[in-house]
This record gives structure tokens, sequence and C-alpha cells, in this order.
């Protein structure tokens, strides 16, 4: 969190919190040696940035899958066909279809 506090002009988020008793403490460490219960702002605002942090690749990771499937395949071609007996859509590499095993040519 330093580098976030830096950008929002040297904000300190370690002596941020909310105390659930609503007594009014001046440091967390008295919070802590009271023994009240307390809302860290700096775990909570940690955990959201990290939670944007990993969404935002996970995004752009699926992103890039996609993009790379879609140039997998050709134009016009085809993928699948349909099975006579059941009529349900079937790869053409498949021999036999699960659903009514029937052989397929």
């Amino acid at each position: 969190m330093p580098q976030i506090g830096l950008l929002l002009g040297k904000v300190d988020f370690s002596n941020l919190f909310i105390t659930i008793s609503g007594e009014k403490y001046a440091a967390l460490a008295q919070v802590q040696d009271a023994g009240s219960i307390t809302l860290n702002i700096d775990v909570l605002f940690n955990t959201i940035i990290d939670f944007l942090i990993v969404a935002l690749a996970i995004f752009f990771l699926v992103r890039q899958m996609n993009k790379l499937e879609k140039k997998d395949k050709k134009p016009g071609e085809v993928t699948s066909i349909t099975c006579p007996h059941c009529l349900m859509e079937i790869s053409v590499k498949s021999t036999r279809y699960a659903a009514c095993t029937s052989n397929l040519k």
C-alpha cells in the first residue's frame, strides 16, 4: 500500500481503522491494547486491490486465449455434422456418437 499512499499524497493507510464499538482512538495500537474490535481499512484496500489485479490478469489471459482459438479456425471450415440417427451436433472427427452409439462414416 505504500505506492497507493504516495499517489494519494503520502497517506498512511496503516492507521486507518473503524472501531465496531464506536469509541474513538488515536492510533491502531491503542485500539489493540484496549481489545476493541476494528475494521482495518488497510487490509480492506489491500484485498480489493489484490482482487482487481488478479481479475484483470485473468481477463486478459482469457481474452488472448479466445483470440488464439478464433485464429485456429479457418473461415468456411466445417467442424461439426448432424448425426443421422439422433440428429445431434457432433464433431467431424468423431467415429461414434456417445448418446446413440451409432457408427459414423
